[in-house]
């Protein structure tokens, strides 16, 4: 996540909710992309630190736990920058400037000088992100399912370019001898049907079984999936969408919540702030006296009830709009204590690490020592699969 300001209501449903479960599911690694804020934010960068520290306080408070996962800065794990740079050397530059969000993202910009390569090279950046963890998995929304296939194309012209190894298929059938008899007469078999019948469950079933394996080393973990499908050594695999609900949060104007339009309720905002932000949301047109009825469907606090409220209370809130039932202060009170009750163990949690900083601060660098050993390890072997391993 980009560290480019406060976080919102709609970071804690599209994002944050998911993290917290996942953590307990998969070995997850959560970091902070300060290099990625530069790739837009160079000439302003002043307030990143800010961000940052105002940032992993946001996620600690709603549930990112530092014992279920790695949380970590981008830059406080240089081997990103080194990971890029390797890609860079095979990546066409065709590649980049085709990129969906690209020309978007330079269009919605507006005003700002973004012809440079950090804008240009920010998905490939994102790739090695990804990569240096030989993730398997990566959430995220229908939005951002181009940028893990340009992260799958890079992985697979690596592959292909050094994949290559000396005997490759004598040490593979070495590696295959060292699963046991049971289990590398099943990898043979469902190496077969893969390879002979196309069966695509059989494939993802052998990668099951190797990735349950504990006593084969990386290599030839590496290599087993390379000759099950055919290729050479797998250094880098190729990393799949989780795809994720990203639920649509209204904003207090109704649109999409969002820093930048001005329309968010954030995650620390105080009792009296949210009181008095959806005091002053707007509602139907329609309702210029008390005794108007008005339409719940035009009324930007409806779409906020429809997110925060039971289903009783919508119920009474579309009941008393239509009719001049309720007036509009009265249909907002029980949003704003449904928000509050949310945002309250939220605040309290933020406040108590927020004055701790020096915990934070020795979180994050716990974190970016897990996350090192995890990259340190792949730098290794794609430094000695592209030739750069000297001793």
């Amino acid at each position: 996540m980009r560290p480019t300001g406060r976080l919102h209501l709609g970071h804690l449903h599209g994002v944050l909710r998911n993290w917290t479960r996942l953590q307990h599911e998969y070995d997850c690694y959560f970091f902070i992309a300060d290099w990625h804020a530069l790739s837009t934010d160079y000439a302003s960068a002043d307030g990143i630190a800010n961000h940052v520290m105002d940032m992993v306080v946001d996620w600690l408070a709603v549930g990112v736990s530092p014992s279920s996962s790695a949380l970590f800065i981008q830059s406080q794990v240089p081997e990103h920058a080194e990971m890029h740079l390797l890609l860079s050397m095979i990546c066409p530059t065709a590649w980049l400037e085709r990129v969906p969000s690209f020309k978007e993202a330079q269009r919605l910009e507006g005003g700002r000088e973004l012809n440079t390569y950090g804008f240009l090279g920010y998905p490939l950046l994102q790739a090695a992100d990804i990569l240096l963890y030989r993730a398997g998995l990566v959430p995220v929304g229908d939005d951002q399912v181009s940028h893990i296939e340009f992260a799958r194309d890079a992985a697979r012209r690596f592959n292909h370019l050094y994949g290559r190894e000396e005997d490759f298929e004598l040490k593979a059938e070495a590696a295959i001898r060292r699963l046991g008899r049971k289990t590398s007469k099943l990898y043979v078999n469902l190496r077969r049907a893969y390879q002979e019948q196309g069966d695509v469950e059989a494939l993802n079933t052998a990668r099951a079984v190797i990735k349950e394996q504990q006593t084969i080393t990386l290599g030839d973990q590496e290599r087993l999936y390379g000759y099950l499908e055919g290729a050479g050594k797998l250094v880098l695999p190729e990393p799949q969408a989780l795809l994720t609900q990203r639920p649509r949060v209204a904003g207090l104007d109704g649109a999409r919540m969002s820093r930048s339009q001005g329309n968010a309720i954030f995650l620390r905002d105080a009792d009296t702030e949210l009181n008095e932000k959806i005091r002053q949301m707007p509602t139907d047109p329609a309702r210029v006296r008390r005794i108007d009825p008005g339409e719940p469907t035009r009324c930007p606090v409806w779409q906020m009830h429809l997110d925060y409220s039971s289903a009783d209370v919508c119920q009474w809130a579309e009941q008393g709009c239509r009719s001049a039932g309720i007036g509009c202060l009265e249909c907002k009170a029980p949003l704003v204590e449904a928000i509050d009750a949310e945002l309250a163990p939220i605040r309290e949690r933020a406040q108590d690490y927020a004055g701790n900083p020096d915990l934070v601060w020795a979180i994050l660098a716990e974190g970016a020592e897990r996350a090192r050993d995890e990259a340190r390890e792949t730098l290794g072997e794609v430094r000695r699969a592209m030739g750069l391993k000297y001793r």
